[in-house]
């Protein structure tokens, strides 16, 4: 099981930090200049034209994946014109660098980057990469994906609360079917101008194979509950005994 259950700790990150460049380590700031070149090469090739205008980068903490360093670059050029892009450094002698393309001047480049097959990919890549036999912490896992798609995600609260005033949304959901893989979903509360439902799901052996984000309802007391779905597509039901479902509160 890439996400066994009973591992998870009881202090899951609900959100991703993005840390500025002053509040970086020396450390990942070094890491970062040294991959400028080949970073905007990748991102040329991409045609994100990183070489024109004023680009300014953060940093993406994500202890799910303590083996890369994380940068998402921004470049404004005001009302509809927005460039971003999110890069992935190998903090160790083995790995690659890698680009994820979200924005090109307002538009996505190919397919929305948080269903792109070339954001999968990556994200797949990435994982590899991580040290084996350390037990993932899944809700991370989950957020680290969507803020490398260009989401700066916030996991709902099982209410709403006074001081945040944030909408009311369920916790993250694991579900392992017996068959193998498991599905991931979540709600990012953060996301404008209308929360988000993320769903992930992946095979017996970790690897992402699909990853979906939808609009939450106006109401959700009047929508038709979704169902997750095992890794061959097929609906799993809370009373199918062949699954699992593990909430998190």
């Amino acid at each position: 099981m890439p996400f066994p259950p009973g591992g998870e700790s009881s202090d899951h990150a609900t959100s991703v930090e993005f840390r500025a460049y002053d509040r970086m380590t020396p450390r990942d700031r070094d890491r970062a200049a040294d991959a400028e070149s080949s970073i905007g090469e990748r991102a040329g090739f991409d045609g994100l034209e990183f070489n024109q205008g004023k680009w300014a980068y953060q940093q993406i903490v994500c202890p799910a994946l303590p083996n890369h360093l994380f940068l998402q670059f921004t470049r404004n050029n005001g009302a509809g014109d927005l460039s971003v892009f999110s890069a992935s450094i190998p903090r160790g002698g083995d790995g690659h660098m890698r680009i994820i393309p979200i924005l090109r001047r307002g538009y996505s480049l190919f397919s929305p980057a948080p269903i792109n097959a070339l954001t999968i990919s990556a994200f797949n890549h990435i994982r590899a990469e991580e040290p084996a036999g350390e037990t993932p912490d899944w809700v991370t896992t989950g957020l680290c994906y969507a803020a490398l798609a260009g989401a700066h995600p916030q996991m709902g609260p099982a209410e709403e609360t006074v001081i945040q005033k944030l909408p009311a949304a369920p916790p993250g959901l694991l579900v392992i079917p017996l068959r193998g893989g498991a599905v991931i979903r979540f709600t990012d509360v953060a996301a404008t101008p209308r929360p988000m439902d993320w769903t992930m799901t992946f095979n017996g052996k970790g690897k992402l194979l699909k990853a979906t984000h939808a609009a939450v309802p106006h109401s959700r007391d009047k929508a038709v509950q979704r169902t997750p779905v095992d890794v061959q597509g097929k609906p799993v039901h809370a009373s199918d005994p062949t699954a699992k479902a593990i909430l998190i509160k």
